[in-house]
């Protein structure tokens, strides 16, 4: 097979309730154009649609040439498409204080006299904790349900893999603590003089978060709602990145749309006097598309060809529109 099957176009059409969708893939193929390109032809479907960037290293604001960092603004000249690189750090401020209660609820409750701040300072110096604040972020625009369709722009793929794996980790997580409160909750009744129920905050808290993660779970393992799309340049290491990644996408229920080749050369437009370089670029990049079609076949939903300058700005997205949406 080396020729689409199911085009973006017709994996839309076949997918009517569509709402939550996720570019990913190895740094540098292009997943932050490819998303800026499906929001805009999302808006022009009369959709109000939101573009939202989960990658710490946030790329939307230099590719619409406008400032959309902490909030959302419409972009393209079009009014129902806008774009939001989603700002952490009030996350992680508001994150830092919910732990400061839940510490102090622990401390409270075990009858310790032991100062929260020592605790408070390990957790938030856990290296996953930024991803933890931009998943809680990346629900949080999911469940405000203030728009029509969602694009999010991700992570090079193992960080988009933890962050949307998030969910079910979480869960697992939360049984394990819920299992530990009741028991610890049992106990100090048992051994405790006073027979007067006391309110548990933390084990309210436990029991409000295992409803949000088995909410947003539910959400990202919809294939009526969600859908991963991986995007590849005909190379090596990108084609061997989501070649690795994408059973783990299926091993954790997260629909994957398909597959998106990105940056190819037209063969046609290269002349017999073409320097060597390019030619041998041609060549290399036939090989791989060989592979690309043996590895993922009718899972290939469109092949990009690399433009003569950088996409940057509303003009050169509504050229991507007719090779993405074909």
């Amino acid at each position: 097979m080396d020729q689409i099957t199911v085009s973006m176009t017709k994996y839309m059409e076949d997918h009517p309730n569509l709402k939550y969708i996720f570019f990913g893939g190895k740094g540098g193929v292009g997943k932050t154009v490819l998303a800026g390109t499906a929001a805009l032809w999302s808006a022009k479907q009369g959709k109000k649609t939101l573009l939202a960037s989960t990658n710490p290293v946030h790329s939307l604001s230099n590719l619409y040439g406008q400032d959309v960092f902490g909030k959302a603004v419409t972009v393209c000249d079009e009014s129902l498409c806008y774009a939001f690189e989603i700002d952490t750090k009030d996350t992680i401020d508001r994150s830092k204080q919910e732990i400061r209660e839940k510490i102090n609820w622990f401390l409270k409750f075990a009858d310790l006299s032991t100062k929260a701040d020592d605790f408070i300072e390990s957790a938030t110096m856990n290296p996953a904790f930024e991803e933890s604040a931009m998943f809680e972020n990346m629900t949080d625009i999911m469940f405000k349900d203030e728009y029509d369709f969602y694009v999010f722009d991700t992570a090079p793929t193992v960080n988009a893999r933890r962050l949307l794996g998030m969910s079910k980790v979480y869960s697992l997580w939360v049984e394990k603590m819920l299992k530990s409160r009741e028991e610890a909750k049992s106990l100090k009744e048992l051994l405790s003089f006073s027979k007067k129920n006391e309110e548990d905050p933390l084990l309210t808290y436990l029991l409000g978060f295992k409803d949000r993660m088995a909410k947003a779970q539910s959400l990202l393992t919809d294939d009526r709602l969600t859908a991963f799309f991986f995007a590849t340049l005909p190379e090596s290491l990108p084609i061997a990145v989501i070649t690795r990644f994408i059973n783990w996408f299926y091993e954790f229920g997260i629909p994957v749309g398909g597959v998106i080749v990105n940056g190819i050369i037209q063969k046609e437009q290269v002349g017999e006097n073409a320097a060597e370089f390019v030619r041998n670029r041609v060549a290399m990049q036939e090989d791989h598309m060989k592979e690309i079609w043996d590895i993922f076949g009718d899972k290939v939903r469109a092949t990009i060809p690399l433009f003569e300058t950088e996409i940057k700005g509303a003009e050169m997205l509504k050229r991507m529109l007719k090779y993405l949406f074909v």
